[in-house]
């Protein structure tokens, strides 16, 4: 398997790799990575010889800001646009054949092993990504594993890491996520949970950490049937859990049940620093795995699109249609999961209708599905003539289809978190409300609905066998 450093030289080959050396671990590389992220063309950028640190101690910013370069890391071909990346990943849920990791004796991230007092977390170039950040994070597109102490399963998740002092980092985890429940079963015995972070690896594992699958699932064994071939990782040398063998740095330690720490804000996927500033569960250092020269993994959220959405919608997507089919929805011709809501705030779902109330069964499967269950906030079902992937025909369709009064449903009590801005808390727990906009043409006015105004398709057809490339039409 590739490693990180594999992955950038492809990338630079395909042109979409910028380096700069010099740029500012306080604010500077953020901002050059979010104004990068919104531009054109998006590349990813490698930052080097970062002021008060050596030379080769890097940032890596904006790994899946272009389809190219999610194809890349997946070893999809290039030219795949939305439709078959989705498909793809449709197929892979619907027939999910994991191949388990191996366990090496060695590998690139030992080539250096800080125990005691050698433990130096800032010796790395961690940004402070937002101006208005608590901190600096050194976990934005970390691969954070934990063993469930009952099964011996090991989950891989995406959670938000802040450095705290040389010996100490904060984690963040969403109430409910699997990471959470994991580290509750070892509060409710009164022990430390382990957990072995890693900050620096192939893209590969920020991707299936930020995914909604099934308990039990190892995301290493998920990433091995993504690119066919066993996953090769080394166990920590202090609890043991796996890590990836060419991770660039991994912090081992354990989490206490009743140690906190102020942690946050910190700019979030919705695009506001909607989290604030509390205390947090925090992570005691026992080592430091590093390799010669290493780079962190950067992937901010900023205001959608951004570099974690890109990556996200088509998987979101192809989860949400399978999880839509086996709960027995039938006629759906696509998913959708916008760009706007950042893969998760909005749902589009297309289908052909089959029976009155087929529209808003999908759209309320929709949004309690597994995958779109956290912090959804809108799905729009439309009819299979829709463009989903077309905004303007999205928004055409709720605008002259559903009548207000009698085609949006409000849910309320969904499961949110504190990164919500619109987010209410009842006790402990914060909770959203949702809406489904049925907008489809209602079941008893299919027959007489006005007609929609667009040449046919035989007269499209011709026009454009005849005038496509006189006039630069594909």
């Amino acid at each position: 398997m590739d490693s990180l450093r594999d992955w950038i030289e492809k990338v630079e080959k395909l042109g979409e790799l910028k380096k700069g050396e010099g740029v500012h671990w306080d604010l500077e590389i953020g901002a050059l990575s979010d104004i990068v992220q919104k531009g054109v063309e998006k590349p990813a950028l490698l930052f080097d010889s970062v002021p008060g640190y050596p030379k080769g101690y890097r940032v890596l910013a904006n790994p899946f800001s272009t389809l190219k370069r999610i194809a890349v890391t997946l070893n999809w071909p290039l030219e795949w646009k939305e439709e078959e990346m989705i498909a793809e990943w449709r197929r892979t849920f619907s027939n999910m054949d994991l191949i388990p990791h191996e366990t090496v004796d060695s590998g690139p991230v030992m080539e250096n092993v800080l125990i005691g007092d050698d433990i130096n977390l800032l010796s790395f170039p961690t940004p402070k990504w937002n101006e208005k950040d608590g901190g600096r994070y050194i976990g934005t597109g970390c691969a954070v594993a934990l063993k469930d102490p009952d099964s011996g399963w090991v989950n891989v998740g995406t959670y938000r890491v802040m450095v705290q002092d040389e010996k100490t980092a904060s984690i963040f985890i969403v109430p409910g996520k699997q990471g959470d429940r994991i580290r509750k079963k070892y509060w409710d015995k009164g022990e430390n949970c382990p957990v072995a972070v890693s900050v620096g690896h192939h893209p590969i594992f920020l991707m299936v950490g930020g995914l909604e699958i099934g308990d039990d699932v190892c995301e290493y064994d998920f990433a091995g049937q993504l690119l066919g071939e066993s996953i090769k990782t080394v166990n920590d040398p202090i609890y043991g859990l796996p890590v990836p063998a060419d991770s660039e740095i991994v912090i081992v330690g354990e989490i206490p049940p009743d140690k906190r720490l102020e942690e946050g804000p910190f700019g979030e996927w919705m695009g506001y620093y909607a989290g604030g500033r509390r205390k947090e569960a925090v992570i005691d250092i026992k080592a430091i795995m590093h390799r010669d020269d290493p780079i962190i993994l950067g992937a901010i959220p900023r205001i959608p699109p951004s570099d974690i959405t890109f990556y996200r919608q088509a998987i979101r997507s192809g989860m949400v249609w399978d999880q839509l089919e086996k709960a027995g929805v039938p006629g759906v011709k696509g998913v959708w999961a916008h760009e706007a809501g950042g893969s998760r705030l909005m749902l589009i779902v297309s289908i052909e209708q089959q029976f009155p109330g087929h529209s808003k069964q999908a759209g309320l499967i929709a949004s309690q599905c597994r995958t779109a269950t956290y912090n959804n906030r809108c799905v729009v079902v439309v009819d299979d003539d829709i463009d989903i992937f077309d905004t303007n025909e999205v928004l055409w369709a709720i605008l002259t289809r559903a009548e207000p009064s009698e085609d949006i449903e409000i849910l309320k009590k969904g499961w949110s978190s504190k990164v919500d801005p619109l987010s209410y808390p009842k006790g402990k727990h914060f909770y959203n409300s949702r809406m489904v906009i049925d907008a489809c043409r209602s079941w008893e006015r299919l027959e007489d609905f006005p007609e929609v105004v667009a040449p046919n398709p035989e007269l499209r057809k011709n026009v454009l066998e005849k005038w496509g490339k006189t006039f630069g039409i594909n």
